[in-house]
């Protein structure tokens, strides 16, 4: 991490009134493609990680049964709370959390984030990855700035004073260590895009899952 977490929220408290209007298209594609891979059911718990002002919660809460939004910002989360309340959204909550330490331990179905983890270094990327793997979901949907090629400092995703951001194939490593599989790499520009990782259920879960089905006739037992 290019800088520590004191300095990254603080960077982030000032801009927070201005933020939504700051955002490039490529931002905004990105967050769109978050929300359209994450999907969640009705029943779904949906974990979104450096939550920001609520891009993707927000719009998330009206589909899934809870949506919780953790960041290290209060300026963002406050933006988002006030957004919630004005949509009268009740199912969405936000809290601090980091993504090695989410400071949750309830139930996860999806976990999203978008234009946030690049702040973290490869080996902080791996260990947060290996972190949201423990919580169990069964996808996550990472949107954030990442390299399909060479990295050129020049363009306007990669300020490397603040971020730093890992390859695709960097990410795809992450992932499947942690034991997920990635199932769609959208890209949406040389230094932006979209990764859906599904995780490989354990050989448990699977037994488990194969005894509430009757084999006879694939229904359920009961």
């Amino acid at each position: 991490m290019k800088k520590d977490l004191e300095d990254h929220a603080a960077r982030f408290d000032e801009k927070a009134s201005e933020y939504d209007e700051s955002k490039s298209d490529e931002y905004r594609a990105c967050a769109n493609l978050v929300i359209e891979h994450a999907a969640p059911e009705s029943t779904d718990v949906v974990l979104d990680l450096g939550t920001g002002t609520g891009a993707i919660a927000l719009p998330l809460s009206e589909d899934a049964e809870r949506v919780v939004g953790r960041d290290i910002s209060e300026g963002m989360m406050d933006e988002a709370e006030r957004k919630a309340d004005d949509e009268g959204l009740a199912t969405v909550e936000f809290d601090y959390g980091t993504f090695r330490e989410p400071e949750y331990d309830g139930q996860v179905d999806v976990v999203t984030s978008n234009f946030a983890m690049h702040h973290l270094s490869d080996d902080e990327k791996r260990e947060a990855i290996e972190t949201i793997a423990d919580l169990e979901p069964r996808r996550f949907v990472l949107g954030d700035v990442m390299f399909f090629g060479e990295p050129n400092p020049d363009e306007p995703f990669y300020d490397p004073t603040v971020d730093d951001p890992a390859t695709v194939g960097t990410l795809a490593d992450a992932f499947t260590d942690a034991g997920f599989s990635l199932t769609a790499v959208e890209r949406v520009h040389d230094q932006v895009g979209v990764l859906v990782a599904e995780r490989t259920p354990t050989a448990a879960e699977a037994t488990d899952a194969s005894a509430e089905t009757d084999p006879s006739t694939g229904e359920e037992d009961g």
